[in-house]
């Protein structure tokens, strides 16, 4: 048992274990806000629709991939000196990233961010899950997950006034101040809990889960830049993702203490509720991969405008996690999370129904709806899940908990990236034909390099084509995601089920809210 600590020292520290969560939020959603720019030749890098993939995708990769491995550092060596060396290493990628020269670069020190934050989830939620205990535990988990709102809606407020005074590296040095300010809390207040029995690093499940997770993000962007699947370098990878992946399982069901911990997952609360929100966050980043587009590439928003018309979605999700620990409170887990989910689906599918001249308040409502119910869920489940677990794997089940909400997180960005480059390159391909081959294949790469081509070559109809098949491959995208995230409320449903009295109870005891 991890000792009693003030409260006031209690509230001191899940302040700082917020700020490591809000930094990580915040810059999620700079990034997505800085795709247009980083996209344009001019102004930023050129990158092209599978390198901003990979900007974010390389991120997620090693986020994944390391954080079973992270939660095992953290049980062996005390999950304060994990959470600090994940603040430094995030701290020096970002300044990294804010210089790098092309969009190689960038993808290398988004890479090592990821380590950064690969080191820090884990060790915040374990940390939280060693301060606090019984009912007051849900709550703090509904307080942490509620700086995920904070942090989403601070990020494009603040990337939109720094993409219009300074130049796009900038939204990557706003994260140095945050840092340096969670360093010092971290060694001040919060005690360095560790394992009692740690757990044994796992080198050989590392090795296969990144490149089982690499090899088959790649085979699925790889499929957005090509006209067909049958090239070997596409399903190739592709095959021998899913080979890794089944390997590492295998591995990690065989370990008498494997560090991620499969068998978790069998427990019908912890694993269906892992499930159903690593199919939100697929959802959910699929979605925003061309949510990013729409308003600054398609309606011509500002970086500024663009942040301010998504801050619902933020506002929405900051007051949904310690809503939804009242509403369980008063209804259960199953019928308040169930029915949030599924008004998340719906929201993201109306974005089929969106175009180049729907009135801005419509995109504002559904945001807002789409971010409270998201949020009821996230902040929710959460509690009920790391409530399942006894306290020595409080370290096990965050690792295990995040690494299939960031799988579910590289998934959405390579599957939602490469379904909008498909229906965008079969929307523009009619307008097009016409035009010199260098000048066709400019265009068939992104609306953004379509449009910059069009500028060039005065040729405005084919920046007009351009926005036309980019809001086909937007409504294309919307409806996938729609499904997907309804998969997942049904999951949610199903796994929430209860069976016998037990089971009810547990679920209604999770997310009592208490004074912290």
């Amino acid at each position: 048992m991890s000792p009693t600590l003030p409260k006031s020292r209690q509230r001191l520290i899940l302040a700082v274990l917020v700020l490591s969560s809000f930094l990580i939020w915040m810059d999620n959603t700079i990034l997505s806000l800085t795709f247009q720019t980083l996209a344009d030749p001019v102004r930023g890098l050129g990158a092209t629709p599978a390198q901003l993939q990979w900007a974010t995708g390389s991120y997620t990769l090693v986020f994944a991939a390391l954080m079973f491995t992270a939660g095992a550092l953290g049980d062996r060596f005390g999950h304060r000196s994990v959470l600090a060396t994940g603040m430094a290493v995030f701290g020096a990628a970002s300044v990294w990233a804010a210089y790098a020269g092309d969009a190689g670069q960038l993808i290398a020190a988004r890479a090592a961010m990821g380590v950064g934050s690969a080191l820090i989830m884990p060790a915040t939620m374990a940390i939280l899950t060693w301060t606090f205990t019984g009912p007051a535990r849900a709550t703090a988990i509904g307080v942490s997950s509620a700086s995920a709102g904070v942090g989403l809606a601070a990020g494009p407020l603040l990337a939109g006034v720094l993409l219009d005074h300074f130049w796009w590296g900038s939204v990557f040095l706003v994260n140095v101040a945050p840092v340096l300010v969670g360093l010092a809390g971290i060694f001040m207040l919060v005690p360095d809990f560790r394992s009692p029995t740690p757990r044994p690093l796992d080198l050989t499940g590392l090795l296969l889960s990144i490149t089982g997770l690499a090899a088959l993000a790649y085979g699925l962007i790889r499929a957005g830049q090509v006209a067909s699947w049958s090239p070997v370098d596409v399903w190739a990878p592709i095959v021998v993702g899913v080979v890794l992946l089944g390997g590492f399982v295998v591995i990690e069901l065989r370990s008498g203490q494997p560090s991620f911990d499969p068998r978790l997952l069998a427990q019908r609360i912890f694993g269906g509720g892992n499930a159903a929100i690593g199919l939100l966050l697929f959802a959910m980043t699929a979605a925003g991969f061309y949510g990013a587009f729409y308003l600054q590439g398609a309606r011509g928003f500002s970086p500024l405008e663009a942040g301010i018309a998504t801050s619902p979605a933020a506002v929405g999700a900051m007051v949904g996690g310690p809503l939804g620990i009242r509403l369980v409170r008063r209804w259960s887990l199953r019928p308040v999370t169930g029915t949030a989910l599924t008004v998340a689906a719906l929201g993201m599918g109306s974005f089929a129904f969106f175009g180049l001249d729907t009135p801005i308040v419509w995109n504002e409502l559904v945001l807002l709806t789409q971010g409270l119910s998201i949020g009821i869920v996230m902040g929710s489940v959460t509690a009920a899940l790391m409530n399942t677990l006894p306290l020595a794997q409080a370290g096990a089940g965050s690792a295990v908990t995040n690494t299939v909400r960031q799988t579910g997180t590289l998934l959405g960005i390579a599957v939602g990236g490469t379904i909008m480059s498909i229906a965008y390159r079969r929307g523009i391909d009619a307008s097009v034909s016409d035009l010199p081959g260098e000048v066709q294949d400019r265009a068939r790469v992104s609306a953004e390099q379509a449009r910059y081509v069009a500028a060039v070559i005065e040729r405005p109809e084919l920046a007009h084509a351009a926005d036309d098949a980019f809001i086909h491959a937007m409504h294309v995208g919307a409806v996938w995601t729609m499904l997907i995230a309804l998969a997942g409320a049904g999951v949610l449903v199903v796994a929430l089920r209860p069976k016998g009295v037990e089971d009810a109870s547990e679920q209604d005891a999770v997310a009592e809210p208490a004074a912290l």
